[in-house]
């Protein structure tokens, strides 16, 4: 089965064989998975362990990797196809919700209501399982909401920040 993944905004093309053999962009992975929670999971990937927590938020994936924050998409072919016919991938455009991947502790906001942020820029630094991590923009916008201040205990799924189309000319009111 072949999937179209994007992780902030870079495409991969996915090939998974009926053995379970791995291509990635055309590049065999030596890859191997186990399941060790509802949405936690062991990766081994080229002999290295990776603890990885994955998430499916309305039509798109969050997966926290140490310590980061990635937002992402995964389409079959047949979903593809079906986006690129109606004129867009899901989740192109209006607001983009950050949402705390997990319970935590806000540590840091980085960002003010009114401020233009690019994509991949750190919004929020939440502390979770005495880790910090840096939760990003998805894209360029700029912050409709902000939802939390630092101290403050969060429950997974909590919006943590909003941010709304970029301003026109790249430049925020006010």
């Amino acid at each position: 089965m072949k999937y179209v993944t994007t992780i902030n905004k870079k495409k991969f093309e996915i090939e998974i064989d009926k053995e379970g053999k791995v291509l990635v962009n055309g590049q065999p992975r030596d890859v191997d998975f186990l399941p060790l929670g509802r949405s936690f999971y062991s990766i081994l990937m080229n002999n290295l362990s990776h603890e990885v927590v994955v998430e499916e938020r309305d039509e798109a994936i969050e997966v926290l990797l140490h310590g980061r924050l990635y937002n992402g998409q995964v389409l079959d072919e047949r979903a593809l196809l079906m986006a690129q016919r109606t004129g867009g991938l899901p989740g192109e455009g209006g607001d983009a919700s950050i949402k705390s991947p997990m319970p935590g502790l806000i540590v840091s906001v980085r960002v003010e209501v009114g401020e233009t942020v690019k994509a991949g820029q750190t919004v929020v630094i939440l502390e979770s399982m005495k880790m910090q991590n840096e939760l990003k923009s998805p894209r360029d916008g700029v912050v409709q909401k902000v939802n939390v201040g630092p101290g403050q205990s969060v429950e997974q799924n909590k919006v943590l920040v909003t941010i709304g189309e970029p301003a026109e000319g790249g430049e925020s009111q006010g």
